[in-house]
């Protein structure tokens, strides 16, 4: 479970981590990742994040 992950172009704004409803994204240095075994894969960091980096595979 879990395919979406952060590309290594994130800003650290925190925005995705602020809507995710599992708590699946966390601050790590300075990026936020997402934690493949607690993500629904919901979708919803997808439209929020100001950089388009969050992905789907």
């Amino acid at each position: 479970m879990g395919t979406h992950w952060i590309d290594e172009g994130c800003i650290n704004c925190g925005a995705c981590a602020e809507v995710c409803p599992v708590d699946a994204i966390s601050e790590q240095g300075d990026v936020h990742v997402i934690d493949k075994e607690v993500c629904t894969d919901c979708g919803s960091c997808d439209s929020v994040c100001p950089v388009d980096v969050i992905k789907w595979d």
